[in-house]
């Protein structure tokens, strides 16, 4: 299905619901270095619940070294807040790269910089800054599911 990125997540139980939710699509979870949290956190293991041992799980030590896997960077989507092209605007495919950052300040500017012609937002039209890092990917893989008619 997809590869979902998390760069430098913080947050235990959010990488524990993305990657049981990966489970769940049959998508690969890419972690970034430096990660807020041990893997092995007991946290990161009760949201997973026990489906963590199923998980289709890479750990990349920088962003750079992720890219070494990613041969189409055009198929590399960087969720932001800041974009005016809405997630829902991508036609997904199998194998897309769909990056997410870290909770508290999302990915870093280079990146959003370096790859601008692959950003897009989750539109919010209430009163947040943004969603909450596995809900967004939750969105993301939904999306990308009812376009490819997966169930």
């Amino acid at each position: 299905m997809f590869n979902i990125v998390l760069v430098n997540p913080e947050i235990p139980n959010n990488t524990g619901s993305v990657g049981r939710l990966c489970v769940g699509s049959d998508c690969h979870l890419h972690l970034i270095k430096p990660l807020g949290f041990e893997i092995d956190d007991k946290r990161v293991k009760r949201a997973g619940l026990d489906y963590w041992p199923d998980l289709n799980l890479s750990i990349h030590e920088s962003f750079d070294e992720l890219l070494k896997h990613i041969s189409d960077t055009k198929r590399m989507f960087l969720f932001s807040s800041k974009p005016s092209k809405s997630y829902t605007d991508i036609e997904f495919q199998d194998g897309d790269w769909l990056i997410f950052g870290k909770e508290s300040t999302g990915l870093p500017e280079s990146l959003l910089l370096e790859y601008s012609e692959t950003q897009v937002t989750i539109p919010f039209p209430g009163k947040i800054r943004s969603f909450n890092l596995s809900n967004a990917v939750a969105m993301a893989v939904g999306e990308g599911m009812r376009q490819l008619q997966h169930t």
